[in-house]
C-alpha cells in the first residue's frame, strides 16, 4: 500500500489526512517505527488511530494515559484471586512446592493489559498510546523496551517477544515535555487545526447530507471563532457536533435566527468564560462573515 493508497483508504472512512501526514503514517507503517502526534486537543490525533485501524482492517488497542499509570495497568498483572484459589485447592489436595508455583505463574494466570496485548496478536493491531504527556515521566521508561525491542520482560516468565509488530501511534497535547529517549524512538508529526478547505472536506465526508451553503457557513464560522481569545478552542469534533445540532434543528442559514445560533454554541464553547465572551452580538458578527 502506497501513501496515496493509505490516504484514500483513510478518506473512505471519513478521515481527511494531508499529504504530509499521510506520508508520515506510511513511513511509520513501513519502517515499523512508532509515530508521535503532537497538537492541540481536538485536531483529530486520536481519531487517526481509529481510522487507521479501520483502513487496515485490524484491531485497535488503546491505552489511555493518566497520572499514576503504572506497569500493572498498562502492561500486565497477575490474576491474584485465581492464583489464591488455585493455591488453596492445591493445598487441600496435598500439593505444594514448585509444581504449584510454576502453575500459578504461567500464562493462564496472566492478565494482559494493552501494551502486552498489542504484541501478542496474530495480526498486527494499531496500538494507540493516547495522551502520553498525561502519564508520569517514570512511565515513559516502561515504554522504552516495548518501543525499541517490541518485547516485555516478565520476571516470572522471562521475555515475551512480539508475535507481530503493532502499528504504534502516540498522541500528546503538549501539557509537558516528553523525554528525548522517547522522542528518538518515534517518527514525529505536529497536527495543526485544519485549514478551511480541509475542514470542509472533513465535514462533507462525515455529514454527506449537509447542504453546501450551510456546510460552508459552519466551517467559516468555526474558523473565525478560533481566532477569538478562547480558553478552549473548538476542535473538529465540535465542528461536527455543531453541524449535527443545526441540521437537527432544521437551520439552513446561520444568519436566520441569532437566538437559535446562540443556543447551539453549547456544542462549540466548553467553558463559562468562553460562553460569556461570545455574546449574541459577537456570534452574529462572526456568522455574517462566515459565508
Amino acid at each position: 500500500m502506497t501513501w496515496t493508497d493509505l490516504q484514500t483508504a483513510l478518506a473512505a472512512g471519513g478521515y481527511v489526512a494531508s499529504d504530509d501526514l499521510s506520508v508520515a503514517i506510511h513511513l511509520a507503517v513501513t519502517l515499523g517505527r512508532p509515530l508521535l502526534l503532537e497538537g492541540a486537543a481536538g485536531v483529530g490525533k486520536t481519531q487517526l488511530a481509529s481510522s487507521l485501524a479501520t483502513a487496515r482492517d485490524t484491531k485497535l488497542i488503546r491505552l489511555q494515559c493518566y497520572e499514576g499509570l503504572d506497569a500493572a495497568q498498562a502492561i500486565y498483572e497477575w490474576n491474584y484471586q485465581r492464583q489464591l484459589l488455585t493455591i488453596r485447592a492445591a493445598a487441600e489436595d496435598g500439593e505444594t512446592g514448585k509444581a504449584v508455583e510454576d502453575r500459578i505463574f504461567s500464562r493462564d494466570f496472566l492478565l494482559e493489559r494493552p501494551l502486552l496485548a498489542a504484541i501478542t496478536q496474530d495480526v498486527p493491531p494499531v496500538l494507540l498510546i493516547d495522551e502520553i504527556d498525561r502519564a508520569d515521566e517514570e512511565f515513559e521508561a516502561y515504554l522504552l523496551e516495548i518501543l525499541s525491542e517490541f518485547q516485555v520482560t516478565i520476571p516470572e516468565l522471562g521475555t515475551v517477544t512480539a508475535v507481530t509488530r503493532p502499528i504504534v501511534i502516540l498522541t500528546s497535547n503538549g501539557t509537558r515535555d516528553l523525554s528525548d529517549a522517547l522522542r528518538r524512538r518515534c517518527l514525529y508529526y505536529y497536527v495543526e487545526y485544519p485549514d478551511r478547505q480541509t475542514e470542509l472536506a472533513i465535514l462533507n465526508a462525515r455529514c454527506p447530507e449537509i447542504e453546501a451553503r450551510l456546510g460552508a457557513q459552519i466551517v467559516g464560522f468555526v474558523q473565525k471563532l478560533r481566532e477569538e481569545e478562547l480558553e478552549k478552542v473548538p476542535g473538529i469534533a465540535e465542528t461536527l457536533d455543531f453541524a449535527a445540532a443545526l441540521m437537527g434543528l432544521g437551520i439552513a442559514d446561520l444568519t436566520d435566527d441569532p437566538g437559535v445560533l446562540q443556543h447551539t454554541l453549547s456544542t462549540l464553547l466548553k467553558t463559562q468564560s468562553d460562553r460569556a465572551h461570545i455574546t449574541p452580538e459577537v456570534a452574529s458578527r462572526i456568522a455574517g462573515k462566515a459565508a
